[in-house]
């Protein structure tokens, strides 16, 4: 039996959908795969040590430390040689993120803007996010506050870090619309020249060039847009067994298999 304190617990409330949390107080055994989420990502590393890994990026990060991933990033945290490590996660929806971002100044007329910033020891910025978690999770606090506390917390981060440059996110337009039509189509079996001509590549320079952009294969990449697709479907609360099957795989065992390596969490564990 696992240890209760490395099973992961989350947090989610219907009346908040632009916000999930997850917390892990035994890290010593929860290992990631390299994955990306469609939301993008922020945690505080609460204690011990562990391998932060986001695309090219790759450091040790310690109780105090900030992880920041934007959507689409390509990320691991994993645990040192048995190294006991304890964190907190949460999941923010990007449009929601966009207009705390203008409401914090930035000129992007409340579209989502990635941040610059990959990781950070900002005390007071650690220490709104253990605050934000503590009242999240507190049953005697009204959904207003919630709410408010997770607006305030993100514009005061907008506030703080910087965003990318236009000049640090060249477009690729053909191999983003390779990715496009496998997050469109990732349920159904996709062929690597079915890909190629809806992004007007051949098979070897889509084979040469997609894992450069975005840290994965393209069937690696359809495997992690499965898995989204799949923590969506169990957010709104269906059966392990017909999201395994409404989501591509072959049946829930397979789901559950790459669910755990995507997410160091069962399904069961995430449906709660």
């Amino acid at each position: 039996m696992p240890q209760l304190a490395a099973i992961p617990r989350f947090w989610r409330n219907a009346s908040l959908p632009f916000i999930e949390a997850r917390e892990i107080e035994d890290g010593r055994h929860v290992c990631y795969a390299r994955h990306a989420h469609e939301t993008f990502s922020i945690g505080a590393v609460t204690g011990g040590e562990s391998i932060y890994l986001n695309g090219a990026h790759a450091e040790s990060v310690r109780a105090g430390s900030i992880v920041v991933i934007n959507p689409g990033a390509v990320h691991a945290c994993n645990p040192i040689k048995d190294r006991a490590w304890s964190y907190l996660m949460f999941y923010v929806d990007p449009a929601w993120l966009g207009r705390r971002q203008q409401a914090a100044g930035w000129k992007n007329a409340g579209d989502f803007r990635a941040f610059a910033t990959l990781s950070s020891t900002d005390a007071l910025l650690f220490g709104g996010l253990r605050d934000l978690y503590a009242t999240l999770i507190d049953t005697r606090t009204s959904v207003e506050q919630k709410s408010c506390a997770a607006e305030t917390f993100f514009t005061d981060l907008a506030r703080t870090l910087k965003p990318t440059l236009p000049s640090d996110m060249p477009a690729h337009a053909q191999l983003e619309s390779a990715a496009r039509h496998i997050r469109q189509n990732c349920t159904q079996p996709l062929r690597l020249k079915d890909i190629c001509a809806a992004a007007g590549l051949s098979e070897s320079h889509l084979i040469r060039s997609f894992k450069t952009r975005y840290g994965m294969t393209p069937h690696a990449y359809q495997v992690n847009c499965r898995i989204e697709y799949s923590r969506a479907q169990l957010k709104r609360g269906n059966s392990i067994a017909d999201v395994a099957i409404d989501a591509g795989f072959a049946d829930q065992a397979h789901l559950q298999r790459v669910f755990k390596q995507l997410t160091a969490a069962t399904p069961g564990q995430y449906q709660g």
